[in-house]
């Protein structure tokens, strides 16, 4: 499987920030920029290896700066690294004031989607050639969030396996 460039899979999206995609402090409302940036990075997924993909996790996201509705968001995102079936995607979300022009970075995410095969079972994909400076330390930083992905998803796992499933409205004792 030949490797593919992360500008290959780079995707950008840009829109207008309006009155409904805002909370009581009129500024971007987080589950909305969540979903957004989902969108797009998914997109960058099924990209790079041309099959359907399904979010593994979302491994971080950092709210940096407050996205008003003064502004636009742009929303670009690339893979960065990849596992055997795995892929680390980053996006970074730019907010832009539409009247002085000036640009910051308002938000980062990186997130982790399988791709899958036509029996919905992990697939292989092409490895990742980083060219820019950021794509480079992105790419060289990867294996040490790979690392961390995996003993947060095992640490989880423990927690799951200690939880209750139980209904919520049913008194924990019998009677």
């Amino acid at each position: 499987m030949e490797a593919k460039y992360c500008r290959e899979s780079r995707v950008i999206r840009t829109s207008r920030v309006f009155p409904n995609d805002v909370n009581n402090h009129n500024t971007l409302f987080g589950g909305r920029l969540m979903s957004d940036l989902d969108q797009v990075a998914s997109i960058s997924a099924a990209r790079h290896s041309r099959r359907g993909c399904v979010t593994a996790s979302t491994d971080s996201v950092d709210f940096l700066y407050p996205v008003r509705t003064t502004d636009s968001v742009c929303f670009e995102s690339y893979v960065t690294w990849t596992g055997t079936s795995s892929m680390e995607v980053f996006v970074k979300i730019i907010a832009e004031d539409l009247k002085s022009g000036a640009r910051t970075i308002a938000a980062t995410a990186l997130l982790t989607f399988v791709a899958l095969d036509e029996h919905k079972r992990p697939a292989p994909v092409p490895q990742v050639i980083p060219e820019t400076e950021e794509e480079k330390k992105l790419h060289e930083t990867a294996p040490e969030r790979a690392r961390m992905r995996k003993e947060r998803k095992q640490k989880s796992k423990e927690l799951a396996d200690f939880l209750t499933t139980d209904y919520p409205w049913k008194p924990p004792y019998s009677s």
